[in-house]
Formats: structure tokens, C-alpha cells, sequence
């Protein structure tokens, strides 16, 4: 294998406190399209930021190692990296190592916005600092297209419900490391998982309700039911519960297993020669 080379990013690089502009989010679908040429499973932006959002409400602090390949696709087996907690590797769907830079750059500094957003003693979804997922209402959008063009999409053409992606996302990662999400012992605390989880599972579903409200506008056209904008409301909440709730259960631990204790006339384990009954395991 050859050494990684000076300009490939070998650690998830600091962020520089700015909140992502509508440049860089075009910049980051820039680079998804781009992936997607040499790895078809790339998903979309949205499905990114529910996984991400949920990594940062995952009771273990999963190291980028291990959910970027995930998320997309294999390392590069020709670029070896120095190991370390927050070693990123190369991935084989990016171009090179500036283009792996920009986006992890990208990546690092929406996740310190979710993280901060999360932590925020918000009480009210109106509040500026809440955190507000990249969520499209792609439904809406087609709706607002002139009729010869929305003619052109295939009727068989599945159409996500509003912000149906970003919930799939999220429950991408819980479902990959569901041992990071098992119910805690404290009844109370695993019921309140439970229930945040399930308003984030009802997102994923497709909303079948009327649609009464435009995701574009007031002047837009209607694009989803009453129902899915507090179901979507719902479901932010659920995130800061689920934040809340690993926060303050705090890391797993595994329990500790106790080696068999010798017998009193085998060899003492502490290497002195003796027996167990004349060393250690006496008195």
C-alpha cells in the first residue's frame, strides 16, 4: 500500500464556526453528484444530514472510521492512513484528496450547527437557534412546476413525502448500530426512547393525508397534510429528546466478568510459585 500523501486529510478537520450558506449546501450536492459517478449508492444530501443527526444523538461517540465508509461507500484500498480516534480514511468515491477535504470540511461544520442547535435550551420550534433539518419538499416543488414540465416526470416515479428522507436517513444509523440504541434498563428513560423514535420512524412513512399546507410559500401550492407538519414537528423534538437522553445515561458499559478464582492448590495467578492457598488465597 503506498503512504497517504500530505494533502489527503488523515483527521475530520476543525470547523471554522461559520453556519453553512445556500453556496455550500449547493457546493456539498455538487459533490454528491460527483461521487455518484463512481458509486451509484450515494445518497442524497437529506438522507446525509438525518444519518448525521443521528450520530450526534448515538449513545458512543461513533468515530468517522467507521460510519463514513457507511455512509459512502469503501475506502481506498491504494491510500493507508495513520490510525487514530478521529483518523478519517480515504474513500474510493471521491475524485482525490481535495475534494474529500472540501466536503469533510463542509460536513464538520454542519455537525457542530446540529450539535450546538441541539444543545441550546431551546423552548419553542420559532426559537432562531433551533436546530431545523435540510429537509425538501420535492412534492411541493414539482407542484410549482409549469404543467408541460411536470408532465415529463414518470407517473411510476416514486415522489418522497416531506422530509420522508431525512428520517430514513436518521434511522439508518440507529439501525446499524442498534446495540448504540438499545432501551436503557431505567423503565421511564426507555419508554422516552421509545417514543421519541417512533415520531421520527412516523416521518419516514409517506404521507397519505390531504394536502393542505406549502412547504414554498404561502402563495405555494399545497403539498402536505396538517398531519405531516406535526408529525415533523414531532420528530425534531424527538431528536433533542434522544440527545437528552444519552447525554444523560452517558457512554455503555459493558459488565465486568471476573476471572474463575483458582483453587487453593493451583498455582497462585499473581507468579510468585506458590500455592493459591499460601499466596493470595490465604487467610
Amino acid at each position: 500500500m503506498s503512504a497517504e500523501t500530505p494533502s489527503a486529510p488523515s483527521r475530520l478537520p476543525p470547523s471554522s464556526g461559520a453556519e453553512l450558506g445556500p453556496d455550500d449546501f449547493d457546493a456539498i450536492d455538487d459533490i454528491l453528484d460527483d461521487l455518484r459517478q463512481r458509486e451509484e449508492e450515494i445518497p442524497q444530501w437529506e438522507f446525509c444530514e438525518g444519518f448525521m443527526a443521528a450520530l450526534i444523538c448515538t449513545r458512543r461517540d461513533i468515530p468517522p472510521a467507521e460510519y463514513l465508509p457507511v455512509l459512502l461507500g469503501d475506502t481506498d484500498p491504494e491510500v493507508e492512513v495513520a490510525p487514530g480516534p478521529d483518523a478519517v480514511p480515504r474513500l474510493a468515491a471521491f475524485a482525490n484528496a481535495a475534494q474529500q477535504a472540501r466536503f469533510l470540511g463542509l460536513w464538520r461544520r454542519r455537525w457542530d450547527e446540529i450539535a450546538a442547535a441541539l444543545d441550546a435550551p431551546v423552548e419553542s420550534l420559532d426559537d432562531d437557534r433551533t436546530y431545523h433539518p435540510e429537509a425538501m419538499d420535492v412534492r411541493g416543488a414539482l407542484a410549482s412546476l409549469p404543467e408541460e414540465e411536470r408532465a415529463e416526470v414518470p407517473d411510476d416515479e416514486e415522489i418522497p413525502s416531506f422530509a420522508q428522507v431525512w428520517a430514513l436517513g436518521f434511522m439508518y444509523a440507529v439501525e446499524t448500530w442498534p446495540e448504540e440504541w438499545a432501551a436503557p434498563r431505567d423503565k421511564e428513560a426507555a419508554e422516552w426512547l421509545d417514543d421519541a423514535l417512533q415520531s421520527i420512524v412516523a416521518l419516514s412513512e409517506d404521507d397519505t393525508g390531504t394536502p393542505e399546507v406549502s412547504m414554498l410559500g404561502e402563495d405555494g401550492p399545497p403539498s402536505i397534510s396538517q398531519q405531516r407538519v406535526d408529525d415533523f414537528g414531532a420528530a425534531i423534538w424527538a431528536v433533542y429528546d434522544l440527545r437528552r437522553i444519552w447525554k444523560s445515561l452517558g457512554p455503555r458499559v459493558d459488565p465486568v466478568r471476573r476471572a474463575d478464582t483458582p483453587g487453593r492448590n493451583d498455582p497462585c495467578p499473581c507468579g510468585s510459585g506458590k500455592k493459591y492457598k499460601k499466596c493470595h488465597g490465604a487467610g
